[in-house]
């Protein structure tokens, strides 16, 4: 059982992250990007061509997280694999004791920087987690036994942001059927969507099958959030938040004091099993966040059991 399971299973508070891409450098490269927060973090994601741009594959750099100490989530798209590929990725993984593997369908590849990469989508998320539930069962999609099975903690992503809006948790209703034990929630910045989103989620059952952890996104400048309302699908900044942090003296400490509070508001919700942290600034500011929030270190949650909050 991973860590990430355990934790899970436990229902302690969960923190994951998100690892800055890797192109080169070796372990030390890797180790550098994750060293500002290790220990607050339960497992980091190793992802998989976000945004449609190359780098380094997930594989590798969770293999060179689990060689450091670091436990893995590994990404796994469907945009550039064919199911063949998508089953050999997993299954390497399992050789290397890799358990934690979040299923993507993929950003299209007019998102990137080589649009006129050839799209795949040989399966979608939902197909994907099915095949990883397949695997773990000791069987390939063709039938062929998988001897020994590879333990796999199955986990995709959900955006309680992006219309249509009343379809969102039957969506992530249709993940947990096809394996999904956790849900990392989409950067959202519409406090009320979220709200609204868990409100559901516990109503329907959703909350008490699947751990849900919703992302927060930590950036230096306003100039990013514009970005990201701009630019990123699926995310909406409001106009208002990024005003604040314009006219504020320390635009960049502005920044960080919205994070927190989304952080804040976020965990506080009934059915959230954690959260999940993704920092562009480049240094300790997911530490930071979980010290200003008071989240124990993770050696600490696993001694105290430190919980996650209870639906009523």
């Amino acid at each position: 059982m991973s860590r990430l399971e355990n934790a899970v299973a436990a229902g302690r508070f969960v923190v994951t992250a998100e690892l800055l891409t890797v192109n080169a450098g070796g372990l030390e490269a890797v180790r550098e990007r994750f060293a500002p927060y290790e220990d607050w973090v339960d497992a980091v994601n190793a992802t998989d061509n976000t945004s449609a741009h190359a780098h380094a594959s997930p594989l590798a750099v969770a293999i060179a997280l689990k060689q450091l100490g670091m436990e893995p989530i590994m990404q796994l798209t469907c945009r550039d694999r064919n199911r063949l590929a998508l089953e050999a990725e997993i299954a390497g993984a399992g050789l290397h004791g890799i358990e934690n593997i979040c299923c993507l369908t993929g950003d299209d590849v007019t998102a990137g920087d080589e649009p006129e990469a050839r799209r795949v989508f040989d399966l979608d998320s939902i197909q994907l987690l099915a095949l990883g539930s397949s695997l773990a069962q000791g069987t390939y999609l063709s039938g062929r036994k998988l001897d020994p099975a590879p333990h796999l903690f199955l986990g995709a992503v959900e955006n309680p942001d992006a219309p249509p809006y009343d379809y969102r948790v039957a969506r992530a209703l249709k993940k947990v059927r096809a394996g999904a034990r956790f849900l990392q929630l989409q950067v959202g910045f519409e406090t009320h969507r979220l709200a609204a989103f868990m409100k559901e989620a516990v109503a329907s059952g959703l909350a008490d099958q699947v751990a849900l952890l919703p992302s927060i996104c930590l950036v230096r400048s306003p100039g990013a959030l514009r970005y990201i309302d701009e630019h990123v699908p699926g995310i909406t900044v409001p106009p208002e938040l990024i005003e604040r942090c314009e006219r504020a003296a320390d635009p960049e400490h502005e920044c960080f004091e919205v994070a927190c509070e989304l952080a804040d508001r976020a965990r506080s919700l009934p059915g959230t099993a954690g959260i999940h942290l993704i920092s562009f600034r480049r240094e300790a500011g997911i530490a930071g966040l979980c010290e200003r929030l008071q989240i124990p270190r993770r050696a600490e949650r696993e001694l105290s059991g430190y919980r996650r909050p209870v639906a009523v």
